[in-house]
């Protein structure tokens, strides 16, 4: 627990040291660059089941209401027909994001990946002088644009905090540098939901104190903050309406869990029918984290039911492991702990308690108390549902209605390469032929069981497909 002593200190400012570069809806961003008939049209970017959602959505869909998280079928909707739906590519994202980081790694060791497309920097360790930090900003930008084509928004603050807000501020495609002595200026008039660690049912609570912007918050006593958000909740919230960040941009940041989540296209009934569908989720975690190379000791599996109420239930083992068996059998008696009773929308595998050391296990007798039930069921009616992306093509596949989605990369002998713009009900697809060098291409419907249509691996920036299957978690 921090004092109130140092909670009440006065704050010492210091000039920005910390940038925050963020690609601006980033999976449509390089899908627009990629494929230039999309340009200046909304995109979203998401599953195309019936109740998939949208992973990213473009600043022209946007326009129109459509976000992230949001289902597809209702973004789809608000958005006018020439809207274009396509399947995450994560191996194209992977190669993009590897470029914009590139921007800053090219000016400090110290960067922090913080998702596919977004990273810290720390300046202190900055190869060059820190004089002009607007100027230093619109360096970054331009050059991120350059290795990648893409746009990104550079914040710069004294703290990782002030750094995410600035660049928040500077979107899409800005700098926007936060200097100490216009830090309280630039806070105060934020909404209280801008900030870190204030989510849907803190704002709530906040709000029937009357509290909705960052000022508001500030005027709180400690005390209060305590009483609605808990001793730790309170005191960041306490904190944050400060500007006061002292955490460290780290180059290594350790990795949690691993896992997978699948969403069906209609609701599954019965206990052997729920059973029989997770096992192809765990296949799916099990993949994840084979390929972090780590072990795993708890297994938690997530139940969305049709009402969308969320259950979670866990079981530890008695040490880490990679036993796919043990760590299946273990997913499956926390479903069991689950009991469901009613229909299932969603089912997910995550593997928590990461570790680069295994032991072997051995087969676990009834008196052995591995089994630690998570907390009980929480309604969850906003959550997002994960989005199934296809499986990365690690040779020549021949195409075929039912194996292509929107937005995969094929290729033809006679029109090159291209991306299936939609699949018909007669078994057609329509394929547009393009690149991010040729152009707006040509679109025209393939029966693909007459004329030989292959899938192909993404592109990367450069315009070249890419060599290997690069892993890009979202």
């Amino acid at each position: 627990m921090i004092p109130d002593r140092v909670l009440h200190a006065p704050v010492l400012r210091a000039r920005p040291t910390v940038a925050h570069l963020d690609a601006d809806a980033f999976f449509a961003a390089v899908e627009q660059h990629q494929r230039p008939s999309l340009r200046g049209r909304p995109v979203l970017v998401g599953g195309v089941g019936p109740r998939s959602v949208v992973a990213t959505a473009s600043y022209e869909a946007r326009q129109y209401g459509a976000r992230s998280a949001m289902p597809m079928e209702q973004a789809r909707r608000l958005c006018p027909a020439s809207t274009i739906v396509v399947v995450p590519r994560f191996a194209a994202y992977a190669a993009y994001s590897d470029r914009i980081m590139t921007a800053l790694r090219e000016l400090t060791d110290l960067v922090e990946p913080v998702s596919i497309d977004e990273a810290f920097a720390d300046l202190t360790a900055a190869t060059r002088p820190l004089t002009d930090l607007d100027e230093l900003a619109r360096t970054i930008r331009e050059r991120a644009r350059e290795l990648s084509g893409l746009p990104v928004s550079i914040g710069l603050g004294r703290s990782k905090l002030v750094a995410k807000l600035a660049s928040e501020a500077a979107k899409p495609g800005g700098v926007r540098v936060v200097d100490a002595e216009e830090e309280d200026a630039f806070l105060l008039d934020l909404p209280v939901r801008a900030l870190w660690g204030v989510g849907p049912v803190s704002a709530a609570r906040l709000d029937g104190l009357g509290v909705r912007t960052v000022a508001d918050l500030r005027r709180q006593p400690l005390d209060t903050l305590r009483l609605i958000a808990g001793e730790a909740g309170g005191t960041n919230l306490f904190r944050i309406a400060r500007g006061w960040d002292d955490r460290p941009v780290t180059t290594v940041r350790e990795r949690k869990s691993a896992g997978a989540e699948h969403t069906f296209d209609t609701d599954l009934h019965g206990h052997a029918a729920i059973a029989a569908a997770l096992d192809p989720v765990v296949d799916a975690a099990l993949a994840r984290l084979d390929r972090h190379a780590a072990a795993a000791r708890t297994v938690v599996v997530k139940v969305r039911l049709a009402s969308f109420t969320t259950l979670t239930r866990s079981v530890t083992l008695s040490r880490p492991t990679t036993d796919e068996a043990a760590l299946r059998d273990a997913a499956h008696r926390a479903l069991r702990l689950a009991d469901v009773t009613e229909p299932v929308r969603l089912l997910g595998v995550a593997f928590h308690g990461l570790s680069e050391h295994a032991q072997l296990m051995l087969p676990l007798g009834p008196d052995l108390p591995e089994v630690a039930e998570s907390p009980g069921q929480a309604d969850d009616p906003d959550g997002g549902e994960a989005v199934a992306a296809p499986p990365p093509v690690t040779g020549p596949v021949r195409a075929t209605a039912a194996t292509v989605v929107p937005g995969l990369d094929v290729e033809t002998a006679g029109d090159g390469r291209g991306w299936v713009v939609r699949v018909g009900d007669d078994g057609r697809i329509a394929v547009r032929f393009e690149t991010a060098r040729t152009g707006p291409g040509y679109q025209r419907w393939i029966d693909p069981d007459s004329e030989a249509v292959t899938l192909v691996e993404p592109l990367g920036p450069d315009g070249e497909p890419l060599s290997t299957t690069v892993d890009g978690d979202p």
